[in-house]
């Protein structure tokens, strides 16, 4: 479970990493931040998606699965308070709670997407 949970992370993390490098370099500066971060929202929700679903066939159960997807987000907004820290010089309530009202409420909702999906995504293996 661990194993799935650090994958389904990693995996997440670095597409949102790439897209978001992506987003404030070439989106921010034409569109603004709102914008930009709300083009970005859908396809990280791909992403979440397809990694959820990948992880959710790997896990035993549909608890094992949820289970995955909190270990998951856990291990991401972990990530992102400390490269908030390293990287910006902010507290960790800034990295959290400061957001804009708007794609800030749109990115707590990809976080419970991101959490529940290998649940929602698991099925028991056939003839099982």
């Amino acid at each position: 479970m661990i194993r799935l949970g650090l994958m389904y992370f990693t995996i997440v993390f670095a597409a949102g990493f790439l897209l978001g490098t992506l987003r404030v370099m070439l989106l921010v500066p034409t569109l603004g931040a709102r914008n930009a971060e709300l083009l970005e929202m859908p396809i990280m929700l791909v992403v979440v998606y397809v990694v959820g679903s990948w992880v959710a066939g790997q896990a035993n159960s549909r608890r094992q699965a949820l289970a995955v997807g909190l270990l998951g987000l856990m291990i991401l907004l972990t990530a992102e308070v400390g490269l908030a820290a390293v990287l910006f010089n902010k507290s960790p309530i800034d990295a959290l709670f400061n957001k804009d009202p708007v794609s800030g409420t749109a990115y707590y909702l990809s976080l419970v997407v991101m959490a529940v999906m290998p649940a929602y995504r698991w099925r028991p293996l056939a003839g099982a």
